[in-house]
């Protein structure tokens, strides 16, 4: 495993592969590609990419070609699973990803399996970062994403240009620190949307207008992120994903899985339990704000 860190510096260098055209990940690509890079993608329904091709992008048939064809591969799709067979299937990208290539992980998803695909790369003489990212499909779309690196250090360096084009990128530590912070922000996010879901139904219930409370609070202590995005939807009852809740059922679960017995968080535990209250009410695919639906029922309100 000699191979020297690979020179990813020049628009017209490396070459870019991407799985994962959801929500986000399509805005992502179109990014990459509008800052000159060479992609190529892969999609098991090759129609949900005909936009991106009118943008330059090429597309392969499997994982493993697309591979062939790259020096960097990102990965944005659904869960560890999904990431698992991609990565490491036997038509996956590292059995075509040539050494000194990389692999990139944007999923939110496992630190163990982070670090298990990062030590899988290393036997290829390859590399591996895990990099998933905060901020929904409005970040994705402005560019304006939260990038939580792990994994080498000069391989976070080298591929920053490309991810810049996202967002900021933040280095975190070794292989998995990036899905561990990723972890700690769902955390904070899903508490954020349970307290202001809360809040707005207790002024709802209080005989407030929605609308004017927001306005009234967000700029005091009770202002966050959380509410400049998801605060106006909520009143609204607008609850178009952005980001599916069914995914950050996913998210919180992790917590348990990875924190063991060194980490209590009853209140990651609660917010589960109520995304949760909204997979089982067949709101999976709505999105996380919907989480106000929750609370609303509970409080005997439509």
């Amino acid at each position: 495993m000699e191979t020297p860190y690979p020179n990813l510096i020049t628009p017209s260098t490396p070459r870019i592969g991407w799985i994962g055209i959801g929500i986000m990940g399509s805005a992502m690509v179109s990014h990459i590609l509008a800052a000159g890079y060479s992609v190529t993608i892969y999609a098991r329904d090759v129609t949900k990419s005909t936009d991106l091709q009118t943008k330059g992008a090429r597309t392969a048939t499997t994982p493993r070609e697309l591979a062939e064809k790259s020096d960097v591969v990102f990965t944005m799709v659904g869960n560890a699973n999904d990431v698992r067979s991609l990565l490491l299937g036997p038509d996956g990208i590292l059995s075509g990803l040539r050494p000194g290539g990389v692999t990139v992980d944007m999923t939110s998803s496992q630190p163990a399996l982070a670090r298990e695909l990062h030590a899988q790369a290393r036997r290829r003489d390859c590399w591996a970062v895990d990099a998933p990212v905060s901020g929904g499909d409005a970040g994705a779309r402005e560019g304006t994403l939260a990038i939580f690196a792990g994994g080498d250090l000069k391989i976070v360096e080298l591929l920053k240009p490309v991810m810049k084009c996202m967002g900021t990128v933040k280095y975190m530590g070794g292989a998995g620190s990036g899905q561990g912070c990723k972890i700690g922000n769902q955390i904070c996010v899903g508490s954020n949307l349970v307290g202001l879901a809360e809040g707005m139904v207790f002024a709802e219930k209080a005989g407030l207008d929605a609308k004017k409370w927001l306005e009234a609070v967000k700029d005091g202590a009770a202002g966050s992120a959380v509410m400049r995005l998801f605060g106006e939807m909520m009143a609204e009852r607008e609850y178009k994903a952005t980001g599916f809740a069914e995914y950050i059922v996913k998210d919180l679960g992790m917590v348990a899985e990875e924190g063991g017995d060194v980490a209590a968080m009853p209140g990651a535990g609660l917010s589960k339990q109520l995304f949760s209250g909204m997979v089982a009410n067949g709101d999976g695919k709505l999105g996380i704000q919907g989480v106000v639906s929750v609370i609303r029922r509970l409080n005997g309100m439509s």
